[in-house]
C-alpha cells in the first residue's frame, strides 16, 4: 500500500462527486483551485458567486496548521482574496521545508458556531481507526482528551448503534449543546464517510473541522486526505482528475515527471524519485518490497548520503518500457562524473510473473547506448535477479558487460539480496 497525499480541493471534489452519485446524503460546498496558470481577474466570469459571497482563501499544498501559521484569510471579498494571493505568493519555510506558495483554495465563508472533528485512518490489514470530537478546530491536538477512538476490524460494518456508542464516549466533555437532529446527521455523516473511505480506497481522511450551515446542512471546512495509489486501476472514473503533487518544499524533476507519465500509460509499475543527483549509488530495482530492502541495507552500511535515487519497475513491463526506464536513470547518473567512480545496482527479488529476460533486454539496450559514458564515469555494475527466464537474462547481461568492457558482478537468486549490496559497497570505498 502506497499512501499518497492529495490536495484538499481534490479530496473535496472526490467526496462530493461520489456522494452525489452513490449516496443519498446532502453535502454542500464548492471551491476553486488557484494555480500559477489561473487568470484571477477573469475568474468571476466563470464563477459569479466570487463577487457576491464572503470568501475564505488558504494554500493547498499538502501541509497543515495553516490557521496557526496565519495562512488562512476569512470573510474576505474577492479583491481581498486577490491581494492575499499576491502577498503570499512567495517562498516560505515551514518546519524544515522551504518552498513557494503556488496553489490556493477559494471557498465560500461559512459563518458558524460549532466545530466538530472526524478522522479515519487505515491500520494496515487489521482494520481502521475512527476518531471523533465535539470540539474540533485548530487546537484539537492540545485537547486530544476530548477525542473518542473506535477501532473497526476489517470487514466489520459500522452500524448505527455502534456510532451512537462512539459519540457518547465524549459527550460529557462536549462544550456545546447538541440537538438530537444534529446528532442524527452527524451519525449519518460518519457512516457515509466511512463507507466512502472504504469504497474509494482512502488510507487517511480527516475533517477538522466540519460544521452546520444555516440550512442545517453539514459543511466540510477543512480536509486532509491520503489514498492508496495502488488502487488507481479500480477507479478510472472517480480518480480521473486526481493528481499526486510533491510534498511542500520538494522539487519535481523532469525525469520524475517523465517516468510518472510512462507509469500512467503502462499496465506495469514504474516509479522514480531523485534523492541526491550527485550521489554515487544508483539503482535500477524491481519490486516495491525488494527496492526498500536494498536501500535499507545501504543505509545500514552507513552510505545513505550517497543514495542517488529510489524507485522500482515491476508488474511485467515491456522491453521498451524497461529500456526507457533504465535510459532515464543512466542519463541522470552519467551527467556529473565522480573522480572515484559510481556504482549501479540492478537488483530485485525473485519475480513471480515478470519476464526477467524481456526486461533485461531493455536494460541492456540502455547500457549499450550509454556505454562510453559509463566507462568514462568509472561505473561498476552489480546485478542480482531471479524469476522467469532469469538464467538467460543473466547470461545476456554478463555477455554485454564483457563486450562493453564495463566491470560487472552478477549473482543468481541463490545469493541473498543483501550480499550484492555488500559487494557494491566494497567497490565504493
Amino acid at each position: 500500500m502506497a499512501h499518497r497525499k492529495i490536495r484538499e480541493y481534490d479530496a473535496k471534489q472526490l467526496i462530493q462527486n461520489y456522494i452525489s452519485q452513490n449516496h443519498n446524503f446532502p453535502l454542500s460546498g464548492k471551491g476553486i483551485l488557484v494555480t500559477p496558470q489561473t487568470n484571477l481577474p477573469s475568474l468571476p466570469q466563470q464563477h459569479p458567486w466570487l463577487l457576491t459571497t464572503p470568501l475564505v482563501i488558504k494554500p493547498d499544498q499538502l501541509f497543515g496548521k495553516r490557521g496557526k501559521l496565519g495562512l488562512i484569510g476569512t470573510n474576505l471579498n474577492y479583491q481581498q482574496v486577490q491581494e492575499f494571493i499576491s502577498n503570499h505568493n512567495t517562498e516560505i519555510t515551514i518546519g524544515n521545508a522551504t518552498g513557494k506558495l503556488t496553489h490556493f483554495l477559494i471557498e465560500p465563508y461559512i459563518k458558524h458556531k460549532t466545530e466538530y472533528y472526524l478522522a479515519i485512518s487505515s491500520n494496515s490489514r487489521d482494520g481502521n481507526n475512527l476518531y471523533f470530537s465535539y470540539n474540533g478546530g485548530i487546537d484539537i491536538e492540545e485537547n486530544w482528551t476530548s477525542v473518542a477512538t473506535l477501532f473497526l476490524a476489517t470487514g466489520t460494518p459500522l452500524e448505527t448503534e455502534k456510532v451512537k456508542e462512539f459519540l457518547q464516549m465524549r459527550e460529557n466533555v462536549a462544550q456545546k449543546i447538541i440537538t438530537e437532529k444534529e446528532k442524527t446527521k452527524i451519525i449519518t455523516f460518519i457512516q457515509t464517510m466511512y463507507t466512502l473511505f472504504l469504497e474509494l480506497d482512502f488510507t487517511y481522511l480527516e475533517f477538522n473541522p466540519f460544521t452546520f450551515n444555516e440550512q442545517e446542512e453539514i459543511i466540510i471546512l477543512d480536509t486532509v486526505a491520503q489514498v492508496d495509489d495502488c488502487a488507481s486501476f479500480k477507479h478510472p472514473l472517480e480518480w480521473k482528475n486526481l493528481t499526486f503533487p510533491k510534498a511542500f518544499g520538494q522539487t519535481s524533476f523532469p525525469e520524475e515527471q517523465y517516468i510518472e507519465h510512462l507509469n500512467k500509460e503502462s499496465g506495469a509499475s514504474l516509479k522514480l524519485t531523485l534523492l541526491n543527483p550527485r550521489g554515487r549509488i544508483w539503482n535500477i530495482l524491481s519490486g516495491g518490497g525488494a527496492s526498500i530492502i536494498y536501500l535499507d541495507t545501504i543505509a545500514d552500511l552507513g552510505k545513505q548520503q550517497e543514495i542517488a535515487n529510489y524507485g522500482e519497475y515491476s508488474g511485467n513491463p515491456t522491453t521498451e518500457e524497461s529500456y526507457q526506464y533504465a535510459k532515464t536513470i543512466l542519463d541522470l547518473m552519467t551527467r556529473t562524473p565522480h573522480p572515484q567512480g559510481k556504482i549501479l545496482i540492478i537488483g530485485g527479488a525473485i519475480a513471480n510473473f515478470t519476464d526477467v529476460e524481456k526486461t533485461f533486454r531493455g536494460i541492456i539496450n540502455a547500457l549499450r547506448e550509454y556505454q562510453e559514458k559509463l566507462r568514462l564515469g568509472k561505473i561498476s555494475i552489480f546485478v542480482r535477479r531471479g524469476g522467469p527466464n532469469y538464467e538467460r537474462a543473466l547470461q545476456l547481461i554478463e555477455q554485454a558487460g564483457k563486450e562493453m568492457n564495463i566491470p560487472m558482478i552478477i549473482k543468481s537468486p541463490d545469493s541473498p539480496m543483501i550480499e550484492i549490496v555488500g559487494k557494491a559497497m566494497e567497490r565504493l570505498q
